[in-house]
């Protein structure tokens, strides 16, 4: 297996609360670790909302590129409005 590959190793559908959850196992970059360190940090959610959160938003903006949108992101106030591109 490669080096920092994410890699579904133990995939188990189950309900809990009301909710249906599927447990997934990943290996994350170092570059990665870090990002999710601090979108944790910044948000305050657990690592499970940080990554559900990202995944759907993901989804989100690849929806919209496949279906001819455009995503569009500014940095700061008054900074020019760029386009963003997911690979």
């Amino acid at each position: 297996m490669a080096s920092g590959s994410a890699v579904v190793t133990d995939a188990a559908s189950a309900t809990r609360g009301g909710g249906s959850y599927e447990r997934v196992t990943v290996n994350l970059t170092e570059k990665t670790a870090r990002a999710l360190a601090e979108a944790v940090s910044i948000t305050s959610d657990s690592k499970t909302d940080t990554i559900n959160k990202a995944l759907q938003m993901y989804a989100l903006l690849q929806r919209v590129q496949e279906d001819g949108g455009a995503i569009y992101l500014r940095e700061k106030d008054g900074a020019e409005l760029e386009r963003l591109r997911m690979l």
